[in-house]
């Protein structure tokens, strides 16, 4: 999956282009950054333009950065212990958000 950043009206969206080379946009909730236990960073996105009262589908990826610095790849989430760290960060998010 390849995907390009962009800012749009002040929030951070990502565009993915999947294996039929069709594009959906979608906005960055949430990045977790340099979990040394795995190596990677993750991000979290939910489809852009849905109201907020709206129920989405989070989806997770590890974000691999090139090594030149400019734009990465997306790649799965390979294991249950990342699963479970990311479940646990977005959660402590969820609880920020909420008493904010």
């Amino acid at each position: 999956m390849t995907e390009h950043t962009h800012d749009h009206e002040g929030h951070d969206h990502i565009t993915l282009v999947d294996d039929e080379g069709n594009e959906t946009l979608y906005e960055i909730l949430l990045t977790i950054d340099g979990q040394e236990e795995f190596g990677r960073n993750y991000v979290l996105l939910y489809p852009a333009g849905i109201p907020e009262e709206e129920e989405v589908e989070l989806q997770a990826y590890a974000y691999i950065e090139n090594e030149d610095g400019s734009e990465g790849n997306l790649e799965q989430i390979e294991t249950d212990k990342e699963w479970d760290m990311i479940e646990e960060v977005f959660n402590t998010f969820m609880s920020e958000e909420e008493e904010a």
